[in-house]
């Protein structure tokens, strides 16, 4: 399942909320809420350091909000640097 573009803003805003203004500003820049595949969501960050800080730190509030806004459960979140996302949308 692709994740929508509407979607994809959603699960960003709610982020913006947990994380607030300057750590989203810094960690969340150019983030992408690509794919659901069964259970796990691909999420796309600006480079590697923030892809593994994402993923250490947020993974499980993503994914609590992420299973809110698509409406399925999502128990793995994968947050991968841009680079390796298959195409720009």
């Amino acid at each position: 399942m692709i994740v929508t573009e509407v979607q994809d803003q959603a699960i960003a805003a709610r982020m913006a909320l947990i994380v607030g203004a300057s750590r989203f500003d810094r960690l969340f820049k150019a983030v992408r809420f690509d794919e659901v595949d069964g259970d796990i969501l691909y999420v796309y960050a600006l480079d590697e350091d923030a892809a593994a800080e994402m993923e250490d730190e947020f993974a499980l509030h993503i994914s609590i909000i992420a299973s809110k806004i698509l409406d399925r459960q999502i128990n793995v979140v994968l947050v991968l640097p841009r680079q390796l996302m298959k195409s720009e949308r």
